[in-house]
């Protein structure tokens, strides 16, 4: 497998109902890391692109969310549904999906 150009982290993180953070895994990040991995194998994008699920990312509130490397860039709020969105947008067309990119102040 060579180098991935991109890299696609979904955060799992699961936390207990009451915890007041919240947790992507309850938000149903599940279903969207399964969407990624069954369109990376109908494109056969393994070796060009990643995915990997992740711990937890620090913006629960905002969740589920999908970091993409190089780039750096946080999404909030993905669906299932706005996975091909960012493969289509981001991951192949090289620009960042506006509409689910969470603001830069979000790194602090």
């Amino acid at each position: 497998m060579g180098k991935p150009v991109k890299h696609v982290f979904v955060c799992t993180q699961n936390r207990p109902p009451e915890h007041p953070r919240g947790s992507c895994g309850a938000k149903g990040s599940a279903a969207i890391l399964q969407e990624f991995v069954q369109q990376f194998e109908q494109r056969q994008f393994f070796g060009r692109f990643a995915v990997t699920s992740s711990g937890c990312v620090g913006t629960c509130g905002t969740g589920p969310s999908v970091l993409v490397y190089p780039e750096g860039v946080m999404y909030g709020g993905v669906t299932k549904e706005d996975v091909t969105a960012i493969i289509e947008e981001h991951l192949l067309g090289g620009k960042p999906v506006e509409r689910l990119q969470l603001p830069a102040v979000i790194w602090g």
